[in-house]
């Protein structure tokens, strides 16, 4: 049978469920009327006309008018408060992402956790919570994620059911749809503050100590490779935002990762980004690939936003001919875990070097480990600070110079913990004298409870 030009929607998802006494819930009447009065904007003012009344205030403070005046031509009666708030979420719906909007402007937030179209987590201060917000259906959902992909020239359907995206602020957006998701579309959003978190921070909140902090920063100044290790959520990107932050500005920078979110404040920075496969399949730019030409592009320093295959080769080549002071994060658990894992991920390469080999790379290349970790209270400490000293027999050597030690759980369920120098001196404290800084011996006696 003919479809005489009919297009079938690309996706086919049931109606919402009413309730079985056949009355429509007053939530479902408000969507319908939301839904009404968003169609008839559209009717009213073409595209190009809503985004001139988007480019100043007065034109949405204006647009928003136009709105009250559709919310007072229906005929289901509101209250003055209903209006304002469906007034509020139809701009959402124009302009937004409609019934995240809200979320997205609630600082406190750093993690958005769509589920479902009606389930919907966020961490706050580390900890998930379930909000009352939900989606009007799995199709408003889906046209939510379709405003978002498409904003960065990325595109989501049955053929490519994952995406990763990243919102104007930074934040990085993953997505999964049918038939990879059996529940429905699930979209995540890492959130990434207007103003990210400084070094003074992060010691405010006790991720670190001052002591701890300035031997990181004279690590980084004196052009030592580092390697962020830690969890999912545990702060690796914070850390890697501030340790960048003590490079100095006359030196240039070139950043890769998968999805931008370095938030660099010098002026000499070059950022790239990988590229996913088209539609075909084709035109997939890697991160190898973008580690091969930074070497090219004059680079003093590399930042790689994360290893996680193949590249690590390539970035720790990188570190030994002469890019000293390039930085990346891992994935891992222990400093010694992320060692495993570099090892594994290098092996990846089609090079096909020995173990030995690579051992020996890492262990020439990268200095330093600095270990992040989320606690059980939704906080965030370095848990290790460890020097790479070499390989001996195949075995990578390393020493801990801090130490974050955890001692329970006071009245609140707040970890308790000390964070202390172990008192051996560190092989890099010659590079750092050699690069003019002074190691102040009084770190080795640093110790602080928390």
């Amino acid at each position: 049978m003919e479809s005489h030009g009919t297009v079938a929607p690309r996706f086919n998802y049931a109606a919402p469920v009413r309730p079985q006494n056949g009355r429509v819930s007053i939530v479902a009447s408000q969507q319908d009327i939301k839904s009404r009065v968003h169609k008839d904007l559209i009717q009213r003012l073409d595209l190009e006309k809503l985004s001139e009344f988007q480019s100043t205030r007065a034109g949405q403070q204006q647009l928003l008018s136009i709105i009250h005046q559709l919310l007072t031509d229906q005929t289901t009666p509101l209250s003055t408060a209903e209006r304002n708030t469906l007034a509020q979420e139809v701009l959402d719906e124009v302009f937004g992402l409609g019934p995240l909007e809200p979320l997205l402007h609630d600082q406190s937030i750093s993690d958005i956790l769509v589920n479902t179209a009606s389930s919907i987590y966020v961490e706050r201060h580390g900890l998930l919570e379930k909000t009352d917000i939900t989606f009007s259906d799995n199709r408003h959902l889906l046209q939510i994620i379709d405003k978002i992909v498409s904003s960065v020239g990325r595109r989501i359907d049955e053929s490519s059911p994952m995406v990763d995206a990243r919102l104007p602020d930074g934040s990085r957006v993953n997505v999964i749809i049918p038939p990879l998701a059996v529940d429905g579309p699930i979209l995540s959003i890492r959130r990434f503050g207007r103003s990210p978190l400084g070094a003074a921070d992060l010691v405010r909140t006790g991720m670190l100590t001052q002591p701890m902090l300035e031997l990181l920063a004279a690590a980084v100044k004196a052009r030592l490779n580092i390697v962020v290790s830690g969890g999912t959520g545990a702060g690796k990107t914070t850390l890697l935002n501030v340790l960048s932050g003590f490079i100095s500005e006359k030196e240039r920078i070139v950043t890769i990762e998968d999805s931008a979110e370095l938030q660099l404040k010098q002026a000499h920075v070059v950022r790239l980004e990988t590229r996913p496969p088209n539609v075909e399949g084709k035109g997939a730019v890697r991160q190898r690939e973008l580690v091969i030409n930074a070497l090219r592009m004059r680079p003093d320093r590399v930042i790689l936003g994360e290893v996680r295959g193949e590249e690590t080769l390539d970035m720790l080549q990188a570190m030994n001919t002469g890019h000293d002071g390039s930085i990346t994060t891992v994935h891992s658990n222990t400093p010694r875990d992320a060692i495993s894992r570099m090892e594994t991920m290098a092996m990846m390469s089609d090079m096909r070097m020995a173990e030995r080999a690579i051992r020996t790379q890492i262990a020439s290349a990268v200095h330093l480990i600095i270990q992040v970790s989320r606690m059980s209270d939704g906080s965030r400490r370095v848990t290790h600070i460890t020097e790479i000293t070499g390989a001996f027999d195949q075995v990578i050597n390393m020493q801990d110079i801090f130490l974050f030690e955890k001692k329970g759980l006071d009245a609140q369920n707040k970890v308790k913990g000390r964070f202390y120098a172990t008192g051996i001196m560190p092989k890099f404290s010659e590079k750092l004298t050699a690069a003019g800084i002074n190691f102040p011996p009084g770190l080795l006696n640093h110790s602080m409870e928390i």
